[in-house]
């Protein structure tokens, strides 16, 4: 029996890295040649990239944006693929300064994927477990600013992120690691918080817009989001600590009219260049 083609593939999740693995080595140039009525929203190979932190990140500090709106970049880190007793030694002869976040190496879009610690001295680094990933801890208010990008729409929002007085309460104490909880959901939604301006205020728009057509480009891809946060004290100075591939965009406001524009575009335009 023929398999039917499909009008378009998208993936998510645990899903992409299992089920579009099979696409992905199975020759999808083959496929697309042999049915070229189906739109690939964003190649396998891609979308891979962003799935070890190693080098997920790579991009935007291969950027290092800079301009009159602002200057973007992303936080020192270091990777560790085994052996925590090793970790303390790495963190000093990397110079790295602590306090520490640690996030797994590997973000496959489980819940597990998305837990977060933070090591507050020499001694708690080594009940981290690796595989991971360390990037030093940037002071920015307690909010994170999630850059949701659909093509070339790009949409923001605020969520609360881990509160700067909980680093310093915890950082007093020698805490050793604090489990962050996940609260950069939509549950924890900052848009209608009684904020300082100046921690509240969204990064410039054209810094952004400029931001997302680059990455956009060097990753080759069209559906993610961007959790950045800007350094406390600091009006235009922002860090990309994530990229996260078909994020939930059941959290970005609108995303019913924007995401089904998008896909009609999308393949709209495939078919004109067809008719052509």
């Amino acid at each position: 029996m023929k398999k039917a083609a499909l009008p378009a593939i998208v993936s998510k999740g645990v899903w992409l890295f299992t089920n579009l693995w099979w696409f992905s080595q199975s020759n999808p140039k083959d496929y697309r040649q042999t049915h070229p009525e189906v739109t690939v929203l964003d190649p396998p190979d891609a979308i891979q990239h962003l799935r070890n932190r190693q080098f997920m990140l790579q991009a935007v500090a291969d950027l290092n944006l800079s301009d009159s709106y602002g200057k973007v970049g992303v936080p020192r880190q270091l990777v560790i693929k085994k052996d925590a007793s090793s970790i303390p030694d790495a963190v000093t002869k990397s110079g790295l300064i602590l306090p520490l976040v640690a996030k797994p190496l590997i973000a496959d879009g489980s819940a597990k994927s998305h837990e977060l610690s933070l090591a507050f001295d020499q001694n708690s680094l080594q009940k981290l477990e690796p595989p991971l990933v360390l990037q030093e801890f940037v002071n920015h208010g307690g909010v994170l600013f999630k850059v949701y990008i659909v093509g070339e729409t790009i949409k923001v929002v605020r969520r609360f992120s881990l509160p700067d007085d909980v680093c310093k309460k915890e950082l007093s104490k020698n805490a050793g690691v604090y489990h962050v909880p996940r609260v950069s959901c939509a549950a924890a939604s900052a848009d209608d918080a009684n904020l300082d301006p100046r921690v509240a205020e969204l990064p410039p728009r054209p810094l952004l817009e400029k931001l997302a057509k680059e990455l956009r480009n060097r990753l080759g891809l069209r559906l993610f989001n961007l959790d950045i946060i800007r350094e406390h004290g600091s009006r235009d100075r922002f860090y990309v600590i994530d990229i996260n591939y078909f994020p939930g965009y059941g959290k970005m406001p609108g995303y019913e009219h924007i995401f089904t524009d998008f896909l009609l575009n999308l393949v709209q335009g495939k078919y004109k260049k067809r008719s052509c």
